[in-house]
């Protein structure tokens, strides 16, 4: 296979990288000067920025300003190339990548790898879970979703029977970590502020939200203090937050818990189920592991060296929500942080008048922790350093719009939160029946 492998003309040092997110993208920007030609392969067109997700799911922002063209954001820098293609193996013995798109398909070699594809949801063995109530790591999952919850609202405009509407306006998010926190502070936001006054028959406030985990506090992160904070500003906006509340069904009609403390079970009916608890890595870290003899944990995170690199293979680093290292989270930080360094190493490897350390170990740097609850509403942790309420709002819209790939998009996300700070309008609420309905039927003809 690797004799017919791709790889430029040139004969510079080939660097393949696997994923478009935070990981992957920054260690391509940081191999922009380095003398390497580099491949980066993602599944997707565009560089998802996903703490943005829920804001795509509930009509704050168009998908387009979170999600910019991969080709478009590497337009400038010669020595990229980028490939649209789902990765369907790795061969690290023979140093090769192979990329599919529908039924082209594309071997590539490398002298060095670093696979950055990033973690999807987790059902924690309740795959079944999933067609019931979907999770969001993609645009089609916030799409699906924003489908599912203005149709929800639609159908009980349509409906007569008080107990059927009541169905239909029950909304149960799992998962009580920063996107279920921040998903379900707007959901209640859209019921009580952006709908009001916009349907005859029922009142949108009427709208049943519950937040469900089995952990002991809202954003455990965060510590208890901000984890209270958190709880009682979405409690202020109606929402029923329920913890030590271990889901045990999810089926058309309604979500199980169990009480952690009694054991007893409780049966919510809801009309619309979303899942935000848990991440898995994604299979091509078992990929790889396998062929380098470790074993992935539980949640197919791939044990790494101190310097990113995989077992012996000193050519291949695996970083973000995939690595698995001094119990680092799955944040846009880490992997951010872990990109640039795997690509220092490269670039060290290859300059023969590099000071550098060719296996200097990961030193993240821990930038703290956001997540927004409503509207003015937010919680900060930086170190020791904690904010609260409405100079922590501005604080995450200010990192958020920095962090956003590209001038049009820092602009046009800048003013629809202006927009929306000063009026109930939200510019992002068109659905269609193939967002509603496409994935589950998809998966039904596969």
């Amino acid at each position: 296979m690797a004799e017919n492998a791709f790889r430029p003309n040139g004969g510079r040092h080939h660097v393949v990288v696997i994923g478009a997110g935070f990981g992957g993208l920054n260690a391509v920007k940081s191999l922009k000067n380095a003398d390497v030609d580099v491949t980066l392969i993602d599944k997707k067109n565009h560089h998802l920025f996903q703490p943005m997700l829920y804001q795509v799911a509930t009509g704050l922002v168009s998908s387009g300003e979170i999600a910019p063209s991969t080709r478009q954001i590497l337009r400038d820098q010669d020595n990229a190339h980028f490939v649209n293609g789902n990765v369907t193996d790795i061969d690290i013995k023979a140093q090769t990548v192979t990329a599919a798109l529908d039924d082209t398909e594309r071997t590539f070699e490398y002298d060095s790898l670093i696979v950055a594809a990033g973690a999807g949801q987790s059902y924690f063995g309740n795959d079944h879970f999933a067609e019931f109530a979907p999770g969001m790591k993609t645009l089609d999952d916030a799409l699906e979703l924003r489908a599912n919850i203005i149709a929800a609202f639609e159908k009980a405009e349509l409906t007569d029977d008080p107990a059927e509407r009541e169905k239909l306006l029950t909304f149960v998010i799992v998962g009580a970590g920063p996107t279920g926190v921040e998903l379900t502070g707007q959901i209640a936001e859209m019921a009580k502020r952006s709908f009001n006054g916009q349907f005859s028959n029922f009142s949108p406030s009427s709208a049943k939200i519950y937040l469900l985990d089995g952990a002991p506090q809202v954003l455990p992160p965060f510590g208890k203090r901000l984890g209270r904070k958190a709880q009682r500003t979405l409690e202020k906006l109606g929402v029923d937050v329920r913890l030590n509340a271990m889901v045990t069904n999810v089926d058309e009609k309604s979500v199980t818990y169990k009480d952690m403390k009694t054991e007893q079970e409780t049966t919510i009916e809801a009309g619309v189920k979303i899942w935000s608890a848990g991440v898995a890595a994604s299979p091509l870290g078992k990929m790889v592991a396998e062929q380098a003899g470790v074993e992935t944990d539980r949640a197919g995170r791939v044990p790494v060296n101190e310097d990113l690199t995989l077992g012996e293979y000193s050519n291949v680093y695996v970083i973000g929500d995939m690595m698995g290292l001094n119990r680092l989270p799955g944040l846009a930080q880490v992997a951010m942080q872990g990109g640039a360094h795997a690509a220092k190493l490269i670039e060290a490897k290859l300059d023969e008048e590099s000071t550098a350390n060719e296996k200097e170990a990961f030193d993240y740097f821990d930038k703290g922790s956001m997540a927004v609850i409503s509207r003015f509403n937010a919680v900060v942790k930086m170190g020791k350093t904690e904010m609260t309420g409405f100079p922590a709002w501005i604080a995450w819209l200010a990192l958020h719009v920095a962090y956003l790939v590209g001038f049009r998009s820092r602009a046009i996300v800048a003013l629809n939160w202006l927009i929306n700070a000063v009026s109930p309008v939200r510019g992002n609420l068109a659905i269609t029946d193939q967002q509603r309905l496409a994935r589950n039927k998809m998966g039904k003809d596969a």
